[in-house]
């Protein structure tokens, strides 16, 4: 298996695990402050991935030159998330992630800015393709949706999350220093940690911890675990290896795996034409698959 599929392979595993804290965060989202959550679930991340550092690859004081990287990385993801909360405040979940389709599109915009990755015309029609078939899911293949689809201020604070969130990528290629994928995520999560710490320390100190009900613990341990640690390190890994239009390309896989966690969650079976929304996404990703393998052919 080349570089190039195991970086797609880790972004297919990235997008399923993503999709999972959207399941589990609906049903947590109203008992604890997002800025508390978040900040948790760094400090649990950072302690995971600090642990399965130090006992494999692990953490020598040479990764710690030029700290001030992992410290503009944490502080731009942790505001992707702090961002995204503060917008679903007002914000209704459809218009939301209709909003985070935007994403590949600004990250190849950055990719090209940062590091002159350059966007094929196969690729941007891959794009487009997966970018309908995300809207398709996300208004549940209705027009009339998709056509009162309104822009307002909770909307317009979660674009600018997902602009820090398409700016994350390219600069992971550009800050890394040789760092393994998991050395660099451990200093990452930290400094998101740190960040959203100092964010949000007024409603850490005033959380009741020990009032909380399960399903707010097991969404911590999910988004900490899966969706935090995992993910940082599969997004790290991919970056590494695919242009950055490409990793965030699979965010179009994120609705159909929603769909995928309601039905094991027992929250209904999605009608037939949603469908088609599904097959155009898994397009998209069969051409961006293509469009890798033939630039490999032409290296080669």
């Amino acid at each position: 298996m080349t570089q190039a599929l195991r970086g797609h392979l880790a972004m297919l595993c990235f997008s399923a695990l993503v999709a999972g804290s959207f399941s589990l965060g609906s049903l947590a989202a109203n008992q604890l402050a997002p800025a508390a959550l978040n900040a948790l679930r760094f400090a649990i991340a950072a302690g995971v991935v600090g642990t399965v550092a130090l006992f494999t690859v692990g953490l020598p004081r040479s990764m710690w030159q030029a700290p001030w990287r992992y410290l503009a990385l944490g502080g731009i993801f942790a505001s992707y998330f702090i961002l995204m909360f503060e917008g679903l405040k007002t914000a209704p979940p459809v218009s939301a992630a209709a909003v985070f389709t935007l994403t590949p599109i600004m990250s190849g915009l950055a990719g090209y800015i940062m590091l002159r990755q350059i966007m094929t015309r196969h690729m941007a029609v891959a794009l487009l393709i997966g970018g309908i078939g995300a809207l398709w899911v996300i208004f549940r293949a209705d027009i009339q949706a998709l056509l009162g689809f309104e822009v307002g201020r909770g909307e317009m604070i979660y674009l600018l999350g997902c602009a820090a969130h398409a700016v994350y990528t390219p600069m992971v290629r550009l800050l890394n220093r040789g760092e393994a994928a998991i050395q660099f995520t451990f200093g990452v999560t930290v400094a998101c940690c740190l960040v959203a710490s100092l964010w949000g320390w007024q409603d850490i100190v005033t959380t009741d911890w020990t009032a909380l009900p399960q399903i707010v613990w097991v969404t911590i341990l999910y988004v900490a675990i899966f969706a935090s640690a995992a993910t940082f390190v599969l997004l790290q890994f991919a970056t590494l290896r695919l242009p950055s239009a490409k990793v965030m390309a699979y965010t179009y896989l994120v609705p159909s795996w929603v769909l995928v966690w309601e039905v094991a969650l027992g929250h209904g079976v999605p009608q037939a034409l949603v469908m088609g929304g599904v097959a155009l996404t898994i397009v998209a990703l069969l051409m961006l698959l293509k469009d890798e393998e033939a630039a490999t052919a032409k290296a080669a």
